[in-house]
């Protein structure tokens, strides 16, 4: 059973569409999903998450259609979406104790477990966490109703390298047993160089490719120009991407 299928995906706007996207998670991956500013990365995570209403295509997530079964598949959702945050003034422990109303699984005792090993003060406000540990926060609600399917809309983003690093080695670990999964879309492809198996590229609404990481990279490397030294990265390939009229 995969961990999410979408296929041929849509959503229109006045000024922009999102246009049969398709790709599969399978359980025990992470996909990175890249693009540049606008390409249509959040507008396919909104829409596989039916905070916006997609006009086409089917989604599944962990084996169940979705939204007809959306609440059902939402219990084993655990999502870090940009631009969502919490009551800046209100405690880790107040929103804890609302949150586990939402989820039949909850389990107190890795609630405590998770906020231990990720060095959350339950006393803290979320104003005193860093953006580091406001991520680490609510993977550590996700993990304590057992989520199987991890969605992070640039979870990384304006961390030191440091922290980038320890969330990194937090979704490996994630993953490693083979029962969780992560699709991960991110501008900094440099993590998913260390921490992806493989790479959805979403370029102008439409997915330009999607594949396990190594044959991603190899299927681009016809960029390459006589003075490269060494295979193209994924941000070479980005770059040399979108510098082109490169298209589906």
């Amino acid at each position: 059973m995969n961990a999410l299928r979408v296929e041929n995906l849509a959503k229109h706007y006045p000024r922009f569409t999102l246009d049969n996207v398709s790709f599969t998670l399978e359980r025990g991956r992470i996909m990175g999903l890249i693009g540049k500013n606008g390409a249509g990365k959040t507008t396919a995570l909104k829409s596989i998450l039916n905070l916006v209403s997609p006009d086409a295509g089917t989604v599944e997530i962990l084996g169940q259609p979705f939204p007809a079964q959306e609440a059902a598949c939402k219990q084993k959702l655990g999502v870090v979406l940009g631009g969502i945050d919490f009551y800046r003034n209100q405690r880790l422990s107040s929103i804890t104790e609302t949150a586990r109303r939402f989820y039949e699984n909850w389990d107190e005792t890795a609630c405590r477990r998770y906020h231990a090993e990720f060095g959350l003060d339950p006393d803290k406000k979320v104003a005193e966490l860093s953006s580091g540990m406001r991520v680490k926060y609510l993977i550590a609600l996700a993990l304590s109703h057992h989520a199987e399917l991890f969605l992070f809309d640039e979870p990384t983003s304006g961390l030191d390298p440091v922290s980038r690093d320890e969330l990194l080695a937090l979704f490996r670990a994630l993953v490693a047993d083979g029962t969780r999964s992560i699709l991960y879309s991110t501008h900094i492809t440099s993590d998913l160089e260390k921490c992806a198996s493989s790479i959805t590229y979403i370029k102008e609404g439409d997915v330009l490719a999607s594949a396990e990481k190594s044959q991603f990279l190899q299927s681009f490397q016809h960029l390459r120009t006589p003075e490269d030294t060494a295979p193209l990265t994924l941000e070479d390939i980005m770059i040399r991407t979108e510098r082109r009229e490169y298209h589906v």
